[in-house]
C-alpha cells in the first residue's frame, strides 16, 4: 500500500463522504470481507488524481482501482452504472458497460450528474454508498487483485481493501473484460 497510514474507515467517517461512511455502518456481518478489512488513509487531495497519487504514495497503477459513472438512455430514462477497473485499464463503455446497461450508447456521465446523483466528490468517486439501483460492474482483474485502492467519496483519503470485496458491494457484478489494456 505504498506510503499510506491507513487505519478502519469506519472509525474515521471525517475521511469519507456521507454514503460511504452510512454503507460501512450497515456493513453486512455476514459479508466475506470484515468491515474492519476496509481501510482509510488520509491524502493531499491536490494528489487525488490517479497518476500523481500513485507517485506520490509509491503505489503501483496495478493495485490501484478507479471507479467511473456511466450513462446512457434507454426509452428516455438515463441509465446509470459505475465501472470498477484497474488504472493500467480503460473500461469499455461503448461495448461491455453499454450491453450491461442495455442502452444503445453509453458514455461517462457528465461530472455534476455523477456528484449530484452520488453525494461523492469529483475524483473520488467509489463504488462503496453508491445509489442502491446502480449496478456495479467489476472488472474480473479487479477481484483478481488480493488488495487494491479506491476512492472514498472525497479527494482527500482513500480506501484499501481486499479486491474481492468490491465484487461483493450489494448490486455489484463481476464482468470479464470490462476493460481494456490502457
Amino acid at each position: 500500500m505504498g506510503t499510506l497510514k491507513t487505519e478502519p474507515a469506519r472509525t474515521r467517517p471525517d475521511l469519507l463522504a456521507p454514503p460511504v461512511a452510512a454503507a460501512l455502518a450497515e456493513w453486512p456481518a455476514d459479508a466475506p470481507v470484515d468491515v474492519d478489512d476496509v481501510l482509510v488513509a488520509p491524502i493531499d487531495a491536490d494528489l487525488a488524481d490517479t497518476a500523481a497519487f500513485c507517485a506520490a504514495y509509491e503505489v503501483g497503477l496495478d493495485v490501484s482501482a478507479n471507479c467511473v459513472v456511466v450513462a446512457g438512455k434507454r426509452e428516455g430514462v438515463v441509465r446509470y452504472a459505475a465501472c470498477v477497473v484497474l488504472a493500467t485499464t480503460r473500461a469499455d463503455v461503448n461495448g461491455v458497460a453499454r450491453r450491461a446497461l442495455d442502452v444503445r450508447k453509453a458514455s461517462f456521465a457528465p461530472m455534476a450528474d455523477a456528484v449530484e446523483l452520488t453525494g461523492m466528490e469529483y475524483g473520488g468517486i467509489t463504488p462503496i454508498g453508491l445509489p442502491a439501483q446502480w449496478p456495479i460492474l467489476v472488472d474480473s482483474r479487479v477481484v483478481a487483485t488480493p488488495h487494491v485502492i479506491i476512492g472514498s467519496g472525497v479527494r482527500h483519503s482513500k480506501i484499501a481493501l481486499p479486491g474481492p470485496a468490491l465484487g461483493a458491494l450489494p448490486g455489484a457484478r463481476v464482468v470479464e473484460d470490462l476493460a481494456r489494456p490502457a
